[in-house]
C-alpha cells in the first residue's frame, strides 16, 4: 500500500519506519536538514522496537497521490499541513495523531471529502537528530472517531497499522482524547525543569504539583460529562478516585505512570520542543483543559499556571530550579 505521513517527527517518524519495514511504499513530509537527512541517508529508527533504516521518499509536501495518509504534525501545525496536502486527500482515509482534543475536529472541517479518524500514540519517542528517531517506550496505538463504535474506516486503518505495531480500534474515542489528556499532565514539568518524565515524578514536590494540575483536568473533563477511555492502567473509574482524593492519594496514578516509562529517561514531546527552539504543544494539552473549563464558566487555575511556565521557558530558553517552580506553584493554590 502506498501511505503517506504527515510529519515525519518522533511519532510520525516511528509510523513511517515500521510501515517501511513490513512493506509499505512510505511517502514522509519534513523541512530542512531532517528532510536533507531523510533523503540522503534514510530515516533512522532505533530502541523499543528494534532498529530499521527506512529508505522513504521525502519531501516537503506528499509529491504522490497515497491510499492511507497518517496525519503527525503538532497540533498547531496541522491546518498548514492540511492545506498544503489537500489536494491529494480527497476521498482518502486521514488518520490524524495528534494531541490535544481538536485535531480531530478540525481535519474533519477542512477535509469534507476524506474520512477522518483520531489516532492516540502511547508510545513514547524522541527525535534525536536529524534523520534519528528512537522508541524510548513501547506501547499500544489506539484508533477510532466520536462516541460510539468505531468506524469502519477506523478498524481498517488498524489493521494496516497493527501489523507494524500494536494497534487497536476502540469505542468512545472522543472518551479515549480526554484520558490521552490526562496522560498529557506529565509532559510539561519536564518543559519547565529540563529534567525527564521520570525525574520530575519521582521529585516529590514537582510531583505533587503534577497530581494537583491532573485533578484538575480530571475535574473538569467529569464536569463536561466526559466518560473517560481506558488507557495506559487508566480507567473512568481510577480517574474518578483522581478527581476526588486528597493528593497524597492521588499521586499513586503518576508514580503508576512513572513505572511504566521504565527506565530510558523520556523527556515528553513538549521538552523536545523547547530544545529544539520550536514552539510546544503546551496550548492544546493544559491549555485545552483551560479553555474547556472556560467553556464550563469556571477556571482551571493549576493548568493555567502550567502553560505561562511553559511559554515563559519558551521565551527566555531557561529552564527553571525546582524551588523556583515549587514556590510559583504554591502561590496558585
Amino acid at each position: 500500500m502506498r501511505i503517506g505521513v504527515i510529519g515525519a517527527g518522533a511519532v510520525g517518524g516511528t509510523i513511517a519506519a515500521l510501515l517501511d519495514r513490513v512493506g509499505h511504499l512510505v511517502e514522509v513530509t519534513a523541512r530542512g536538514e531532517h528532510l536533507e537527512t531523510i533523503r540522503r541517508d534514510g530515516l533512522r529508527l532505533s530502541g523499543a522496537w528494534g532498529e530499521h533504516v527506512a529508505q522513504v521518499e521525502a519531501a516537503e509536501t506528499l509529491q504522490a497521490a497515497p491510499e492511507l495518509v497518517f496525519l503527525c504534525t503538532k497540533a498547531q501545525d496541522a491546518a498548514a499541513a492540511i492545506r498544503e496536502n489537500q489536494h491529494l486527500l480527497a476521498g482518502l482515509t486521514v488518520v490524524v495523531v495528534q494531541n490535544g482534543l481538536n485535531g480531530l475536529r478540525q481535519a474533519a472541517l477542512l477535509l469534507p471529502d476524506s474520512e477522518c479518524v483520531g489516532a492516540l500514540a502511547l508510545y513514547a519517542a524522541s527525535f534525536l537528530s536529524p534523520g534519528r528517531v528512537s522508541v524510548t517506550t513501547a506501547a499500544n496505538t489506539y484508533l477510532g472517531a466520536g462516541d460510539g463504535e468505531p468506524p469502519a474506516a477506523a478498524v481498517a486503518a488498524t489493521k494496516v497499522l497493527d501489523a507494524a505495531m500494536p494497534a487497536f480500534a476502540v469505542a468512545n474515542f472522543t472518551g479515549s482524547q480526554w484520558t490521552k489528556l490526562i496522560v498529557n499532565q506529565i509532559n510539561a514539568m519536564p518543559a519547565i525543569t529540563g529534567l525527564s518524565a521520570q525525574d520530575t515524578l519521582g521529585d516529590r514536590r514537582l510531583r505533587r504539583i503534577v497530581t494537583a494540575s491532573m485533578r484538575e483536568a480530571v475535574r473538569v473533563g467529569f464536569d463536561a460529562g466526559v466518560r473517560y477511555g481506558s488507557l495506559q492502567g487508566l480507567t473512568n473509574g481510577i480517574l474518578r478516585f483522581v478527581s476526588i482524593a486528597p493528593l497524597w492519594a492521588g499521586q499513586l496514578v503518576p508514580l503508576m505512570m512513572k513505572r511504566r516509562m521504565g527506565a530510558t529517561p523520556n523527556p515528553g514531546s513538549t521538552l523536545q520542543s523547547i530544545r529544539r527552539g520550536q514552539a510546544t504543544e503546551i496550548d492544546y494539552l493544559n491549555g485545552a483543559v483551560v479553555g474547556e473549563a472556560h467553556e464550563l464558566g469556571r477556571e482551571a487555575p493549576i493548568n493555567a499556571a502550567i502553560v505561562d511556565l511553559v511559554h515563559e521557558v519558551e521565551r527566555t530558553r531557561a529552564f527553571l530550579p525546582t524551588d523556583a517552580v515549587v514556590e510559583r506553584m504554591r502561590a496558585v493554590r
